[in-house]
């Protein structure tokens, strides 16, 4: 939802067209303390996978960080021919009875990322690719059509 980073590593308020991520305002209140953003739900704090989306001038190039996730714990979708959403889930680690817990920091549970794609981006030739925990989805750009120019003949 913003283009502009924020040191809490939430959401700096800026409007995002292209963004679709839906906000709660439970969650997000503007007026929470900092040890109440200390304090997020595991959930909560993976719910958050950090996306960047580049264009450059052959394709739109959208970088997730999905770290401890196998490609086969990622989904990367297209609906209604121009909404892009990514989600995957971490689930918790199995505990034993006689394992002794001293620190838990790991997060788990799911996110979904959706994005609204430009006119000209060419979503069935969309790619993704996952290498060291960052999921790389390319969504080329339609190409220019060439105009084909056709000299008509003038009779009379």
């Amino acid at each position: 939802m913003s283009l502009i980073p924020n040191p809490f590593g939430r959401r700096s308020g800026v409007f995002d067209p292209f963004s679709l991520d839906l906000w709660d305002h439970q969650v997000h209140h503007p007026f929470r303390s900092l040890s109440d953003l200390s304090s997020r739900s595991e959930t909560e704090s993976f719910a958050h996978a950090h996306i960047d989306w580049k264009e450059t001038p052959t394709a739109h190039v959208f970088k997730a960080d999905v770290p401890g996730l196998r490609k086969e714990e990622v989904k990367v979708e297209v609906e209604d021919g121009r909404i892009l959403q990514i989600s995957g889930e971490r689930k918790r680690e199995q505990e034993e009875k006689t394992d002794t817990w001293h620190r838990v920091e790991r997060s788990s549970g799911t996110f979904t990322r959706r994005f609204r794609l430009p006119e000209k981006a060419s979503v069935e030739e969309v790619r993704a690719g996952m290498e060291n925990g960052v999921l790389t989805v390319t969504v080329p750009k339609v190409k220019a059509k060439k105009v084909d120019v056709r000299s008509i003949e003038i009779s009379g």
